[in-house]
C-alpha cells in the first residue's frame, strides 16, 4: 500500500493551487488550475490524489466561510460573488471524498501561520499578515493558533479616516471609506491613471496614510509583535517603510507603541506562496 501523504489546497478567486507532500515534507506533486465551478474543482483534487492515502487535508480560502472548529458547519462557503460557490463546502466534500482529516482556515490566516513558522514573522510570539492586491485582508496567528470567533477578521473593511481633499469614490461597493475601497489594488489604479506608484507621490502618500491608519488600528485592537505585509501593491519599493511612518504618527506615541519597537516592526512577506504553505502546515498538524 501507498505510504500516507498530506494534501494542501488554497483556493482563490481565480485560480486553485495544490501540493502533495510524503511525511517527510518531500513534494511528490503540486498544479494549479482555474477556480470555476466547486464541483468541478472537487473533481479535479480527488483525481490529483490519485489514490493515495490522505493522512491530512489543508484548506486555505478564500472567504466569507465558517471557520469556528467547533461548528458542525466548518468550511460553508457564505455569500460570495463567485458563482456556485455560496453554500458549498469544500474543505469537508473533498475530505468525505479522501476519507481523511482536515482542517480550514482562511487563505490569509494560513498565510499567517506560514509567516510566522517558517517566514518574516519567525521568532515573534504574535504576527499579523496583511495582503494588499486585489483586496486587502489579514490574519493575527498567535502561539502558533490564528484568530477565529463565529467567523474570521476582515480587516479591509475597516474604516479609515479620508485624507484631506480626497474625493475619489470608494472601490468597494459595501463601504465609502473602508481601508480595502481607498487602498487595494482597484482603489490605487484608479487614482494612478496610467502611472506608476513610484512616480505619483500625492498617491503614494495617501495609499501609506490609508493603511498606517489600519495598522494602527492592528496595534489598538491585536497589538502583535511583528506585521508582515505582502500583496502586489505592497511590492513598491520603499511604500513598507512609509505605512510604518504613517503608523506611528497616528499612534502618535500612546502606550501602544511599545510594541512598535524602535523601527522595523513592518515586514515583507518572505513565503512566495505563504497560503499553500500555511494550508500544508495546517495538514501535517493534524498527524501531530
Amino acid at each position: 500500500m501507498s505510504q500516507p501523504v498530506f494534501f494542501a489546497v488554497e483556493t482563490g478567486g481565480t485560480k486553485i493551487v495544490w501540493r502533495i507532500v510524503d511525511a517527510a515534507g518531500v513534494v511528490l506533486d503540486e498544479g494549479r488550475f482555474a477556480t470555476g465551478r466547486p464541483e468541478a474543482a472537487v473533481e479535479a483534487l480527488v483525481a490529483a490524489a490519485a489514490e493515495r492515502p490522505v493522512a491530512g487535508l489543508g484548506v486555505a480560502s478564500f472567504g466569507p466561510l465558517v471557520v469556528d472548529p467547533a461548528s458542525p458547519q466548518r468550511g460553508l462557503m457564505l455569500a460570495t460573488p463567485k458563482p456556485g460557490w455560496t453554500g458549498f463546502n469544500l474543505a469537508r466534500i473533498l475530505a468525505d471524498r479522501l476519507g481523511a482529516p482536515f482542517a480550514v482556515d482562511t487563505d490569509v490566516n494560513a498565510a499567517a501561520v506560514a509567516e510566522a513558522r517558517l517566514g518574516a514573522g519567525r521568532g515573534a510570539r504574535a504576527v499579523a499578515y496583511v495582503t494588499v492586491g486585489t483586496g486587502i485582508g489579514g490574519g493575527l496567528c498567535v502561539d502558533g493558533q490564528t484568530l477565529k470567533g463565529a467567523l474570521h477578521p476582515e480587516i479591509g473593511h475597516l474604516f479609515v479616516r479620508r485624507v484631506e481633499g480626497d474625493v475619489q469614490a470608494s472601490a468597494c461597493p459595501f463601504h465609502a471609506d473602508c481601508v480595502e475601497g481607498l487602498a487595494a489594488g482597484p482603489a490605487v489604479q484608479t487614482r494612478l491613471a496610467g502611472r506608476g506608484l513610484e512616480d505619483a507621490d500625492a498617491v503614494r502618500a495617501a495609499v501609506a496614510d490609508y493603511l498606517g491608519q489600519l495598522v494602527a488600528g492592528l496595534v489598538f485592537a491585536w497589538a502583535p509583535d511583528r506585521i508582515v505585509f505582502g500583496g502586489g501593491v505592497m511590492s513598491t519599493p520603499g511604500l513598507i517603510a512609509e505605512v510604518e511612518a504613517a503608523a506611528r504618527r497616528r499612534v502618535n506615541g500612546y502606550g501602544s507603541a511599545v510594541v512598535m519597537g524602535e523601527g522595523g516592526y513592518l515586514v515583507a512577506a518572505e513565503r512566495e506562496h505563504a497560503g499553500l504553505d500555511g494550508a500544508m502546515l495546517m495538514a501535517r498538524d493534524l498527524a501531530a
